[in-house]
């Protein structure tokens, strides 16, 4: 019996059925992994994770949320992975790149030892062949933006050249060469994201359309390999199984890895007391009650939530800049994270989080010298509200509010329903669907919505890994905000001051500057601390705040 049939009414149900429910009774088999065939034995390490939201996609090239980025980052695994200290660190290669002295070429040797989870090697080819594919037009990654400053990739997007032009040659089986456009500071942290994993042509080509949407669809080169996982956007139950073929499968103590999405904090506190789950993440009321207990840990992640407008809206005037900042001003997130959330949470002021990126002569975080852009302001949200009002012609406006249907953004989207209301008199409605539908929905391509509660996490230790988001065009620009002064000093960053550290740091701290002060393009609401309820037993679980969010290798269960 699948857990999915009984989340709704776990609470009612005996801890017989849960136990029943979480061990996956139906027994589904991997097939497509060397490990599919290994039966669980008594003395097997599991360990049971609570999930907030369903997979979006276990593609490397199309994933763009943290959950879909978590799973990529057990099952998969690139040159590099990211350590304990949230430092890069050679996995898939030998050991780090050697860098030419102008920083636009880039030589990389791969571990002879490396494999598939069907035994084949794992060579220079793989990698060609997915940084071909994430930077094809047709793939339609959202992520491609990231491989922008490789050699020929801009053209490539444009059509003009084609994917083999890419700047990345297989020099033999276990050599790699990486050409770039442009130096790029954050390069190693890039060499250890999902979007830079390896693939498997053969495979890939295989299973077709079908390619990730379940498990047995794949074959994998990380710590684990994915199994009874039935498609993304859907399923609330997985599992990753330690894979035997893996380079440095000694250091994999953990057996099995359970995944189940729960998204009310009620039932994750149940399942947690339960036994049935051994990590589990909680929020509101019961973060503030559980905040001194000995199992409580609060991740402080890489990760803004803020708020988009579609400024491309036909029916509400996003594009009313007086009508941004009166919504900008009327959002007050010290009530959202001590009221709402209560889980640790902290309020921002930006869009960038601390302890991302600090100046490189002063040593000072990038918060500190941004502006304290983002403040409540009742007075001033009134005030450009009368503004927007003459400018439009309009009395009276009205907008749905677009959120995931976890317990934190909904209690979130209620806040803001009940703010818009009491100080601007502004009347909403509220749309909570899964992630996956919200992604789409938020699409360039679709576009079907008001406004969002949306985040972001930081994909690489540089303040460039949010501010680059707002550029026009970029894939997850969901808002469709354009400044050419905007782009301008991106650009500027990008290219000219590449190398140059003071001039590349100011031209971000223009750009946030812009963005929020001047054009209220975006609403940021707060940094994230994922409150956790979390088994004392288990150790080695690494969180991270930049980059895949976490990590599964070295996890442990202590008898």
């Amino acid at each position: 019996m699948k857990y999915k049939k009984l989340l709704g009414s776990v609470v009612l149900m005996s801890s017989a059925i849960l136990l029943a429910a979480c061990s996956g009774g139906d027994n589904k088999k991997n097939e497509g992994s060397a490990s599919s065939g290994k039966k669980e034995t008594k003395t097997e390490q599991v360990a049971k994770f609570g999930i907030p939201q369903e997979i979006a996609s276990v593609d490397p090239a199309r994933a763009t949320d943290k959950v879909s980025f978590g799973a990529l980052n057990q099952i998969y695994e690139g040159f590099y992975r990211m350590n304990a200290d949230n430092k890069p660190e050679p996995a898939g290669a030998k050991e780090l790149a050697e860098v030419s002295e102008d920083g636009l070429t880039y030589t990389l040797k791969l571990r002879e030892e490396a494999k598939w989870s069907n035994g084949e090697p794992v060579v220079a080819a793989d990698y060609v062949y997915a940084w071909q594919r994430v930077i094809n037009p047709e793939t339609a990654s959202e992520y491609a933006y990231l491989i922008e400053n490789v050699k020929n990739a801009g053209a490539i997007m444009k059509g003009e050249k084609k994917p083999d032009e890419l700047g990345i040659e297989a020099v033999n089986d276990h050599e790699i060469k990486i050409t770039l456009d442009n130096a790029i500071p954050y390069m190693d942290s890039l060499l250890a994201f999902p979007t830079f994993f390896p693939l498997n042509q053969k495979a890939v080509e295989e299973f077709g359309n079908d390619f990730s949407n379940t498990s047995e669809k794949a074959i994998y080169n990380g710590p684990f390999v994915l199994a009874e996982f039935d498609g993304p956007g859907s399923d609330v139950e997985w599992k990753y199984l330690k894979n035997k073929d893996y380079w440095d499968a000694d250091s994999v103590k953990i057996g099995e890895v359970q995944a189940t999405v729960v998204k009310e904090a009620s039932t994750a506190l149940n399942l947690y007391e339960d036994g049935q789950l051994d990590d589990v993440i909680i929020s509101g009321e019961l973060a503030k009650q559980y905040a001194n207990d000995d199992n409580f840990v609060g991740d402080k992640d890489g990760r803004v939530v803020y708020l988009d407008m579609n400024k491309k809206s036909k029916t509400v005037p996003f594009d009313n800049l007086n009508f941004r900042k009166a919504l900008f001003y009327a959002v007050d997130n010290e009530t959202i994270v001590n009221t709402v959330l209560g889980d640790g949470s902290q309020a921002v002021n930006g869009i960038v989080p601390s302890s991302l990126s600090v100046n490189p002569e002063t040593g000072k975080d990038f918060v500190e010298e941004s502006g304290g852009y983002k403040t409540f302001d009742e007075k001033k949200a009134k005030e450009y509200l009368e503004k927007a009002k003459k400018e439009t012609g309009k009395d009276k406006f009205t907008f749905d509010i677009l959120t995931d249907d976890n317990d934190s953004t909904k209690k979130l989207a209620e806040y803001l329903q009940g703010a818009f209301k009491e100080v601007l008199g502004i009347e909403t409605t509220v749309t909570a669907v899964t992630k996956p539908i919200r992604l789409d929905r938020t699409s360039i391509e679709k576009s079907d919505y008001d406004f969002v509660v949306t985040a972001w996490g930081a994909d690489y230790t540089d303040v460039s890994s949010f501010l680059d988001l707002f550029v026009t065009g970029n894939a997850y620009n969901r808002g469709l905000y354009s400044s050419p002064a905007y782009d301008k000093i991106i650009d500027e960053a990008r290219t000219t001051n590449a190398v140059k550290e003071k001039e590349r740091w100011e031209n971000y701290l223009d750009a946030e500057k812009l963005l929020l002060e001047d054009d209220a393009a975006v609403i940021p609401v707060y940094q994230v601390v994922e409150a956790h309820l979390r088994n004392p037993k288990m150790s080695g679980y690494i969180s991270h705040s930049a980059g895949a969010s976490y990590e599964y290798k070295y996890l442990e269960m202590k008898e």
